[in-house]
């Protein structure tokens, strides 16, 4: 037991590693993506990065200050017996 569990500890670390600490470079040949439609420039990288405002909306909806007290609920019985 203490045996595989050696193994295993060495196996994650041999395997963690392997993570390349390089910088990402388009493939030769590649370049960079298009100039989207109707815009006068490529993006940058970060401007790439940054979510739209669609796939991050801000929060508006104000709970706390637009709670107000229930209604009387004319079909709010108790239940019957």
């Amino acid at each position: 037991m203490t045996r595989k569990l050696a193994v295993l500890i060495a196996f994650s670390i041999a395997l963690s590693a392997c993570g390349g600490r390089q910088a990402l470079k388009p493939k030769p040949g590649g370049g960079t993506p298009p100039i989207p439609r109707g815009a006068s420039e490529a993006p940058t990288a970060q401007q790439l990065m940054e979510p739209s405002t669609q796939a991050r909306p801000e929060r508006n909806a104000e709970l706390l200050r637009q709670s107000d007290q229930r209604q009387d609920d004319p079909f709010e019985l108790p239940p019957e017996h």
